[in-house]
């Protein structure tokens, strides 16, 4: 198994960061029921202000080949366009977790 752990910086105000973020986790939180290999997804908004991250994301699928599939999947794509006027950076780790 391989999880696939992501955070996102957003820009703008407070406000829109938040409605857009909303967006964003309501569209990650569908992804498991169209993409197959995707196990499982956990997607929260950052509750600290002191934090400069917006969200993040946590992903489980079988293989690091099915982050692939995962990232290339057109519902995958449409919820990441939510976000690509705002998004000012993004992290990621993937890493075997047996």
């Amino acid at each position: 198994m391989v999880k696939h752990i992501v955070m996102f910086k957003l820009q703008g105000s407070d406000e829109t960061r938040r409605e857009v973020a909303l967006r964003f986790k309501a569209a990650l939180d569908a992804l498991p029921a169209q993409i197959d290999v995707l196990l499982s997804i956990e997607v929260a908004l950052n509750e600290n202000p002191a934090e400069d991250w917006d969200i993040v994301l946590t992903a489980i699928v079988p293989t690091m080949d099915d982050v692939a599939t995962y990232a290339k999947h057109p519902a995958h794509l449409a919820a990441a366009a939510i976000i690509k006027d705002v998004k000012q950076a993004r992290a990621c780790v993937d890493y075997n977790c047996q």
